[in-house]
């Protein structure tokens, strides 16, 4: 991905299948928000492609079709809330871009039905780092067709690593395919092994440090436990996968 002066992110190859939980390690900085945009077919690769591979071997690389499976969680600057927005404020405003009701009391239900009631009149700035996570993943996963999440930089809310992992991985054992990005001190801290990075800070490749399947998860619970994100129904059993590939074709056209 090419920006104004310089590449923005140099990716050889990266997969993503629903019921998989992908992590993505990097300093914080451009590199993480031209994937997780890339990725999700709302900016157009300046070479390479992007690709949907449905469960019956069909392929598609429409900029429309990918955004309409996936939904980019707290990216900076791009998709997370404002700080100074109430947690109700950002579930009503959620629930109504994902075409639901969007009444107090609808509110006050969705809070209640996730375990997330103590937290309704707390700012977004003052929520811990896996209760974000888990409030912004179950949101996102209230629109329809959503099949896919990119968790961006949640270890820049504090909080143990470990905690928004298990929000992530619990969201795959549902059947969504979920890519985090985190910095490379908390890849390090759920034990993936990195070598050094190589570029200057903003411009370092995210690179691939842990990827787990629902096979490796314990099976989730009826009932989840407070703040672990819960879908209206499950995704379908069938796999689908996101590839990003770099190549010489240019990638097709589309409104980021």
């Amino acid at each position: 991905m090419r920006g104004r002066r310089a590449p923005l992110l140099h990716l050889d190859a990266l997969s993503l299948a629903t019921g998989e939980c992908v992590l993505v390690a990097g300093e914080p900085g451009q590199g993480h928000t031209a994937l997780a945009l890339v990725a999700t077919g709302r900016l157009a690769p300046f070479t390479g492609v992007v690709e949907l591979t449905r469960a019956d071997g069909t392929t598609t690389s429409d900029p429309a079709v990918l955004r309409g499976l996936s939904a980019v969680v707290d990216l900076p600057g791009v998709t997370e809330p404002d700080d100074t927005l109430t947690t109700s404020t950002v579930v009503g405003e959620e629930l109504a871009l994902a075409g639901a009701a969007a009444r107090p009391s609808r509110v006050r239900r969705w809070l209640e039905a996730h375990e997330l009631t103590p937290y309704r009149d707390v700012r977004m700035d003052d929520l811990p780092g896996p209760v974000r996570t888990a409030l912004l993943t179950s949101l996102a996963i209230e629109r329809r067709g959503v099949r896919f999440l990119v968790v961006s930089l949640p270890d820049r809310h504090g909080g143990e690593p470990a905690a928004w992992w298990a929000v992530a991985q619990a969201c795959a054992a549902r059947g969504y395919g979920v890519l985090v990005q985190c910095s490379r001190s908390s890849a390090r801290e759920l034990g993936a092994e990195l070598a050094p990075a190589r570029g200057t800070t903003g411009r370092a490749t995210p690179v691939e440090s842990l990827r787990t399947g629902t096979d490796r998860l314990v099976a989730a619970p009826d009932e989840p436990a407070a703040g672990e994100p819960r879908s209206r129904t499950d995704t379908d059993t069938d796999s689908d996968t996101l590839s990003v590939d770099r190549d010489e074709r240019p990638a097709p056209g589309g409104t980021p």
